[in-house]
Protein backbone atom coordinates (compact mmCIF):
# COMPACT_ATOMS: atom_id res chain seq x y z
CA UNK A 1 0.00 0.00 0.00
CA UNK A 2 1.28 3.19 -0.73
CA UNK A 3 1.71 5.77 1.92
CA UNK A 4 -0.32 9.26 1.79
CA UNK A 5 1.11 12.49 2.55
CA UNK A 6 -0.41 15.83 3.52
CA UNK A 7 -1.58 18.01 0.61
CA UNK A 8 -3.09 21.23 0.94
CA UNK A 9 -6.16 21.62 -0.75
CA UNK A 10 -5.80 24.75 -3.57
CA UNK A 11 -10.03 24.94 -3.90
CA UNK A 12 -9.94 25.17 0.03
CA UNK A 13 -7.17 28.10 0.36
CA UNK A 14 -9.38 30.09 -2.07
CA UNK A 15 -12.45 30.05 -0.28
CA UNK A 16 -10.95 31.14 2.64
CA UNK A 17 -9.27 33.93 0.73
CA UNK A 18 -12.24 34.98 -0.46
CA UNK A 19 -13.98 34.97 2.91
CA UNK A 20 -11.10 37.20 3.92
CA UNK A 21 -12.25 39.17 1.17
CA UNK A 22 -15.79 39.40 2.25
CA UNK A 23 -14.33 40.43 5.56
CA UNK A 24 -12.43 43.22 4.43
CA UNK A 25 -15.07 44.78 2.23
CA UNK A 26 -17.92 44.53 4.24
CA UNK A 27 -18.99 46.26 7.94
CA UNK A 28 -18.34 44.53 11.25
CA UNK A 29 -21.87 43.32 12.46
CA UNK A 30 -23.97 43.89 9.39
CA UNK A 31 -26.04 40.89 7.89
CA UNK A 32 -24.64 41.75 4.28
CA UNK A 33 -21.45 40.32 5.80
CA UNK A 34 -22.90 37.53 7.64
CA UNK A 35 -24.90 36.50 4.06
CA UNK A 36 -21.82 36.48 2.53
CA UNK A 37 -19.80 34.55 5.11
CA UNK A 38 -22.64 31.78 4.67
CA UNK A 39 -22.16 31.69 1.28
CA UNK A 40 -18.65 31.31 1.78
CA UNK A 41 -19.13 28.39 4.00
CA UNK A 42 -21.98 27.01 1.99
CA UNK A 43 -19.00 26.25 -0.91
CA UNK A 44 -16.66 24.87 1.68
CA UNK A 45 -19.72 22.28 2.83
CA UNK A 46 -20.46 21.48 -1.48
CA UNK A 47 -16.75 20.86 -1.66
CA UNK A 48 -16.83 18.39 1.08
CA UNK A 49 -20.07 17.04 -0.10
CA UNK A 50 -18.51 16.30 -3.31
CA UNK A 51 -15.65 14.72 -1.73
CA UNK A 52 -17.42 12.55 1.04
CA UNK A 53 -19.75 11.44 -1.62
CA UNK A 54 -17.23 10.28 -4.25
CA UNK A 55 -15.32 8.63 -1.99
CA UNK A 56 -17.99 6.65 0.13
CA UNK A 57 -19.00 5.52 -3.41
CA UNK A 58 -15.39 4.44 -3.93
CA UNK A 59 -15.15 2.60 -0.67
CA UNK A 60 -18.64 0.98 -1.73
CA UNK A 61 -17.06 -0.02 -5.14
CA UNK A 62 -14.14 -1.59 -3.22
CA UNK A 63 -16.01 -3.42 -0.30
CA UNK A 64 -14.73 -1.62 2.12
CA UNK A 65 -18.08 -1.57 4.02
CA UNK A 66 -17.14 -0.08 7.20
CA UNK A 67 -14.82 3.15 5.83
CA UNK A 68 -17.88 3.91 3.12
CA UNK A 69 -20.49 3.75 6.37
CA UNK A 70 -18.18 6.07 8.15
CA UNK A 71 -17.74 8.34 4.96
CA UNK A 72 -21.57 8.30 4.43
CA UNK A 73 -21.76 9.51 8.42
CA UNK A 74 -19.51 12.18 7.58
CA UNK A 75 -21.42 12.93 4.21
CA UNK A 76 -24.58 12.84 6.00
CA UNK A 77 -23.60 15.85 8.91
CA UNK A 78 -21.64 18.41 5.93
CA UNK A 79 -25.24 17.93 4.08
CA UNK A 80 -27.24 18.69 7.75
CA UNK A 81 -24.29 21.35 8.34
CA UNK A 82 -25.24 22.95 4.74
CA UNK A 83 -29.02 22.54 5.20
CA UNK A 84 -28.77 24.21 8.77
CA UNK A 85 -26.66 27.06 7.05
CA UNK A 86 -29.61 27.49 3.85
CA UNK A 87 -32.07 27.73 6.98
CA UNK A 88 -30.40 30.27 8.95
CA UNK A 89 -29.51 32.26 5.71
CA UNK A 90 -33.33 32.16 4.21
CA UNK A 91 -35.58 32.58 7.69
CA UNK A 92 -33.12 35.32 9.18
CA UNK A 93 -30.33 36.53 7.66
CA UNK A 94 -30.87 37.55 4.26
CA UNK A 95 -34.30 39.55 5.16
CA UNK A 96 -32.23 41.65 7.31
CA UNK A 97 -29.33 41.96 4.67
CA UNK A 98 -31.32 43.47 2.18
CA UNK A 99 -32.56 46.27 4.07
CA UNK A 100 -28.89 47.10 4.89
CA UNK A 101 -27.44 50.12 2.30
Amino acid sequence: MKSLKKKECAAIKGIIKEGEEIIKATEDGSMTRDAALIIAAQKVEHYEIATYGGLAQLAITMGHDKVADLLEQTLQEEEDTDYELTEIAETYINFDAIHES
